[in-house]
């Protein structure tokens, strides 16, 4: 009797409970909406829906430009000066810099004898026959060599040579380059732009422009 009153009893609860879940439920409300009526709903950017990106403007064309050379200037001051001259009516200025070779005439020598004393006895001989426009070097690379004349037209050199043979002397000649540095100012400035150098540098007759590829 009591096990057939506690089965009843279980049973009732459990159609209780399952009528609960059936009917009993309150139904869920909806939620407000995200923004005021006439506002733009706001969005996180990994909301947003993908685009193509746009199209980026296309880069200026960079102005053109002819470039110059002028030169050549024979010092660093008197470059310096050309450029400190130009600098305010170009676009850009710069230097460079390059070693030229100058003649500096034609040397008549007899070679260096294996001493001093050997060297005195050539120049004896030399004033004996006539000749007495020499010079012994004492010093330096050319030492104990018989100098006998440096001459700016090389014919002249020649004869001079050509005389010296003729009296039995193994006379030699030699031109002389030193190599110096020269200055070019190099400076940039608009296609459509008309340039003169010379407004900025007047009495410069001596120097020339040439064009270069811009820098």
């Amino acid at each position: 009797m009591f096990l057939r009153l506690l089965f009843l009893l279980l049973l009732a609860l459990n159609l209780g409970a399952g009528a609960w879940l059936l009917f009993g439920r309150v139904p869920a409300r909806a939620l407000p909406p995200a923004a005021d009526p006439g506002v733009t709903e706001l969005r996180l950017l990994s909301e947003q829906p993908n685009k193509a990106p746009a199209a980026s403007a296309p880069a200026a064309p960079a102005a053109a430009e002819t470039c110059t050379t002028l030169g050549a200037f024979t010092t660093s001051v008197d470059m310096r000066a050309a450029m400190q001259a130009l600098s305010p009516h170009v676009a850009r200025i710069q230097y460079h810099e390059e070693q030229v070779s100058h003649s500096h005439g034609f040397w008549v020598y007899l070679p260096a004898t294996a001493d001093r004393e050997a060297a005195l006895g050539e120049a004896r001989k030399l004033a004996g026959k006539g000749i007495n426009d020499y010079y012994v070097v004492t010093a330096g690379d050319a030492q104990n060599t018989i100098s006998l004349g440096l001459f700016d037209n090389e014919s002249n050199a020649q004869n001079r040579v050509a005389t010296l043979k003729q009296l039995g002397f193994p006379a030699q000649i030699k031109q002389r380059i030193d190599t110096e540095p020269a200055y070019w100012v190099d400076y940039a400035v608009k296609a459509e732009t008309s340039f003169e150098w010379q407004t900025w540098l007047p009495g410069r007759s001596d120097l020339q422009a040439k064009p270069i590829d811009c820098f």
